[in-house]
């Protein structure tokens, strides 16, 4: 469950990052009125820890069981 909650934060995080380089538009400031206010601040820390996690599934074992589940 942390894996994929952490997937989705990365990709928000990644989509934000495509817009700045893009269009100089910041989201998650926009949202927050700024990029320096606490809000702001909370979710970029939060999106940093969740990229972090997301580490950590690039060096898992995965399993695929005889039905073709992934494990």
């Amino acid at each position: 469950m942390f894996d994929k909650i952490a997937l989705l934060l990365s990709i928000i995080g990644g989509i934000n990052w495509g817009l700045v380089g893009l269009f100089q538009f910041d989201l998650v400031a926009w949202i927050c009125g700024g990029a320096q206010t606490w809000p702001a601040r909370v979710i970029y820390v939060i999106i940093a820890i969740a990229a972090l996690w997301c580490i950590s599934i690039l060096f898992k074992h995965i399993s695929i069981d005889p039905d073709g589940h992934i494990d």
